[in-house]
């Protein structure tokens, strides 16, 4: 016996109210029970925004989803997904996915379900947590009303996410759901309870019958919800990180030597990708925050003067980026480069202090970074962390002077995406000569004048100085 809740006021927009009319006028046309289901419920009562709407029907869905888009008129189109028996209809500004209720059973070596027709008690079971087994009702009789048979509205009070039935059986089902669940916890800041978390823990090495790219979406959600570091340490007191993502949980280390110990740089990093998030919705900074420190464990030394030293760690770190969004699937493309060049340059910035923050030093540093120049700020001003307080406050203010000093150079010598005036083709046709180690010699030393300050960053004092440079080699003007 389903369960009927009272009628729950959800605020609904004009435009939602006109969707819910017509889809239960087709509905009853065609004499099938439906009901709105599932995450657009949850949201509504959470007053989240949502534009994805599942629509659930005793009966088939492909039908009710091709009435209804013949209702909606405007050359509305239903894409039809056979192998899945969905259909979806685009309405306004809604994506409405239409689906006959059913259940499911699920072979052990694989994620992939038999399905056949059943009730709608049948697809409120197969649902993952109890705030997404929630149903509207779009029929005569009980119009409106919130079918709640798992008590997801007192979970949903609670904020709590746990499974309608036994946990080990939703998470073997389908092992998606354990970073499902975590996923939830993270965006919703809610709490797993106690027998399904345990659950998690428990059936973790069934993840690896789940595709990538499904494990990474899941992932990248984690990442972009409004505090990553809550998803991060159920990821990891799971056990789950350690399945998909080894690299970073060998971070959580502390270790100490006559007396000095080195920060746990698995709870920093989480730290440093919270306070990006605070600041930036960049899925590609928010990465670059996760693998800044990412190649600490294999350059970590204890020296006895200066105690734990991690040379190296920047460049190293940026080695391993490809690799890393190679495994993960993400694009090999831009995004890539810009998550390498945030993690090679990320210590830069800091750096600089009143000793060494020459002009040429800035200089070097607006060139490089580029266009990334404010990301990678972020990223070191999020990377300040420490317990002592007067060691905060100095780094603070040196990185307040930094930022003062490069943009006071970028204005006198815009050097943003800047190239040298003399390139590798000038020098060529210059001297007659061919390419080679001579030609990439003299154009980096104008280069480096030109940063160092030694003459202007304009093509007469560059060219004066390329000849220069070329006597050097015994280069003669091509006549």
């Amino acid at each position: 016996m389903l369960v009927s809740s009272k009628y729950i006021p959800v605020q609904l927009s004009a435009d939602e109210e006109k969707l819910f009319t017509l889809i239960a006028g087709c509905a009853k046309e065609l004499g099938v029970p439906v009901y709105i289901i599932g995450g657009y419920v949850r949201d509504k009562i959470l007053v989240r925004p949502s534009k994805d709407m599942d629509v659930v029907c005793v009966g088939d869905g492909i039908a009710l989803a091709e009435k209804v888009a013949q209702k909606l008129g405007n050359g509305a189109k239903v894409n039809v997904f056979k192998n899945f028996g969905t259909a979806m209809v685009h309405a306004n500004e809604f994506t409405v996915e239409f689906v006959g209720a059913r259940k499911e059973s699920y072979k052990s070596e694989s994620r992939n379900p038999l399905v056949k027709p059943g009730t709608l008690l049948d697809d409120l079971e197969r649902r993952d947590f109890t705030i997404n087994a929630l149903a509207i009702s779009l029929n005569e009789g009980d119009y409106g009303q919130i079918l709640d048979q798992f008590n997801g509205l007192t979970d949903i009070e609670n904020k709590i996410i746990c499974t309608p039935l036994d946990p080990g059986i939703t998470f073997s089902d389908d092992p998606l759901r354990m970073m499902r669940a975590i996923r939830f916890a993270a965006q919703l800041n809610f709490t797993i309870e106690e027998k399904t978390f345990a659950a998690i823990s428990e059936y973790k090495d069934r993840i690896s019958i789940i595709s990538q790219e499904r494990i990474t979406d899941e992932l990248n959600k984690i990442i972009l919800s409004s505090k990553p570091s809550i998803g991060f340490k159920l990821l990891f007191d799971s056990g789950l990180l350690h399945l998909i993502f080894p690299e970073m949980v060998k971070l959580q280390n502390k270790e100490t030597r006559n007396g000095q110990s080195h920060k746990d740089n698995f709870y920093h990093t989480l730290i440093v990708l919270d306070n990006v998030a605070r600041v930036s919705n960049d899925l590609w900074l928010r990465w670059a925050a996760i693998l800044h420190d990412i190649a600490k464990p294999v350059t970590k030394q204890f020296d006895p003067v200066h105690g734990w030293t991690f040379h190296g760690h920047e460049v190293i770190g940026s080695r391993w980026v490809p690799r890393i969004f190679r495994k993960f699937k993400l694009p090999m493309t831009e995004k890539m480069k810009f998550v390498e060049k945030l993690v090679l340059l990320h210590l830069r910035p800091i750096s600089l202090t009143n000793e060494n923050v020459t002009d040429s030093a800035i200089r070097r540093l607006l060139v490089d970074a580029g266009d990334d120049l404010e990301s990678l700020l972020i990223l070191c001003n999020a990377d300040i962390t420490s317990g002592n307080k007067e060691k905060v406050k100095r780094y603070i203010e040196n990185f307040n002077m930094v930022k003062r000093k490069l943009q006071e150079v970028e204005e006198s010598d815009k050097l943003r995406n800047w190239q040298p005036p003399i390139t590798g083709d000038i020098i060529m046709q210059t001297f007659n000569t061919p390419a080679g180690r001579t030609v990439g010699i003299i154009k980096t030393a104008v280069r480096e004048a030109i940063l160092d300050g030694k003459i202007g960053n304009n093509y007469e004092e560059a060219f004066n100085f390329m000849l220069e440079k070329g006597k050097e080699f015994g280069l003669t003007l091509n006549n």
